[in-house]
């Protein structure tokens, strides 16, 4: 699947995983069972997560601690794909 694709899959996505103020190392297990149920997932990043980061920094070290790729970001929104 190419990354247009992706991401039109993505547009109607809904937020499932939200990376707050205990960061990304909070959320990899629950990424990971997600990510093995479904291909795609969107995951939020709330202000408390993005001290002194961007978001896309942020979602490319969560993507990369889950084995995937970071297919794009939008505001503080990331899409994950693996």
């Amino acid at each position: 699947m190419n990354e247009q694709e992706l991401k039109r899959r993505a547009h109607d996505l809904d937020v499932t995983v939200w990376v707050g103020k205990h960061g990304v190392d909070a959320v990899v297990d629950e990424l990971n069972t997600q990510l093995e149920n479904e291909n795609l997932v969107k995951v939020k990043f709330l202000r408390a997560a993005r001290a002194g980061a961007s978001t896309e920094a942020k979602a490319t070290a969560l993507a990369e601690q889950v084995n995937a790729d970071l297919v794009e970001t939008r505001g503080h929104t990331a899409v994950i794909h693996r």
